[in-house]
């Protein structure tokens, strides 16, 4: 039996015969069953391949998504188990990015809900992440109104200077949080992923470098979790009060920082093993490489390792980070990962799963040259930033 992938150009369509994973490749296509929050049942993933969360650009100016988003969010859920979406911001000043999915007012529920059924509409689980930016958010996007534990600006040049949040406005993101998470459950999301990774405003309550607070969000590296760990408890508790079905949630992290002093491997281990105790369904880390060692900490062993020999089991985690073969994803696996996330490698080969399960791994794309946005069904905004960020994906010429 042959299948063709949907939303391709006829003329340009790969056919992908069906038919049982190489037993090599077998553990990346077995479902896994999540605990919820909540304790309504479990959410059943259908393998261990998540699409990983990657700004598009390509929301409207409102917040609310595009046909373009929808259509390049199904062309890539047709094969994995989980798709967890590009950032949405929780309040009208967490705006990270122009083109960025709102979920910060009720009328963008039904918006939201066209992303979720584009999803599950193929198969996958749909998983919203929520986030709020902090001092990372352009000026122009917040009104000149940029916000942070402290009046601590990042170190890349030009940064704005940010105001330190208030106790009460501190409390007011809490709740937004919650809200956020309400508004997925209507929107008939199956779990939402907390974002506390990548320099946004959770890892800045959580940084040394970012938290010079003196308050009850502040402190040693426990003192520094206040917040996070508020985040989590008030989306469990909007879980608990409004699901009426399984609903996952999920905390991404980051495990270093450059910066010093900065976020060490010593201080996330601490993290996680207090994030574990919240409950939560899922951890998920982010890495630019799932085999990249440490600079604090134990140097000599990989990240990844180390966090899956800390969490020993007590919760699922993701692992991710230039996951471009079957190996890689086997490596993660191998190293202790319950999933395995895959984000550059999904924009450039959409049948990214369909192909490994079929045994046709030799055939995988593993570039993308400028003519193909049609055929890989990539919205504008970020076709245009994928061609003018050099060394981002692998872009060759056509020939």
């Amino acid at each position: 039996m042959t299948k063709y992938s949907t939303n391709k150009p006829e003329s340009d369509l790969q056919p992908v015969t069906t038919g049982q994973a190489n037993n090599q490749n077998q553990s990346l296509f077995e479902p896994l069953n999540l605990p919820t929050t909540g304790q309504i049942g479990s959410l059943e993933l259908r393998n261990r391949l998540v699409m990983a969360p990657m700004t598009n650009y390509s929301s409207n100016a409102d917040g609310s998504v595009t046909d373009t988003e929808l259509a390049y969010y199904a062309r890539r859920s047709g094969g994995v188990g989980m798709v967890i979406t590009a950032c949405a911001n929780v309040t009208a000043n967490g705006q990270g990015f122009p083109g960025e999915i709102g979920v910060d007012r009720d009328d963008l529920v039904p918006s939201l809900n066209r992303l979720a059924q584009a999803i599950q509409g193929e198969g996958a689980a749909a998983v919203l992440q929520i986030f709020h930016g902090g001092r990372l958010c352009p000026p122009k996007l917040v009104n000149g109104d940029v916000v942070s534990a402290s009046a601590v600006p990042a170190e890349a040049v030009g940064s704005a200077i940010p105001r330190e949040l208030t106790d009460t406005e501190v409390q007011d993101i809490v709740t937004a949080f919650g809200d956020a998470t309400r508004r997925a459950i209507e929107a008939g999301y199956d779990g939402v992923e907390i974002h506390g990774a990548n320099g946004y405003l959770l890892q800045q309550f959580f940084s040394p470098h970012s938290n010079r607070r003196t308050d009850r969000w502040s402190g040693d590296v426990h003192g520094r979790m206040a917040f996070p760990l508020a985040v989590v408890e008030a989306v469990q508790a909007a879980v608990r009060e409004h699901a009426t079905r399984p609903f996952v949630v999920g905390y991404r992290f980051s495990p270093e920082e450059p910066e010093n002093p900065g976020i060490s491997m010593p201080d996330t281990l601490a993290l996680v093993d207090a994030l574990v105790e919240t409950g939560l369904d899922y951890l998920h880390v982010s890495l630019m490489d799932y085999r990249s060692l440490p600079h604090t900490g134990d140097v000599t062993r990989p990240r990844l390792d180390t966090l899956v020999a800390q969490l020993n089991g007590r919760v699922p985690l993701i692992g991710v980070g230039s996951v471009w073969s079957a190996d890689d994803a086997l490596a993660v696996l191998a190293a202790g990962a319950a999933l395995v996330a895959l984000g550059r490698s999904l924009v450039v080969e959409p049948d990214w799963a369909q192909k490994v399960e079929a045994g046709q791994e030799a055939q995988l794309r593993t570039e993308l040259t400028p003519d193909e946005q049609a055929l890989l069904v990539v919205p504008d905004p970020l076709w245009t930033r994928i061609l003018n960020a050099p060394g981002w994906f692998p872009v060759a010429q056509p020939v």
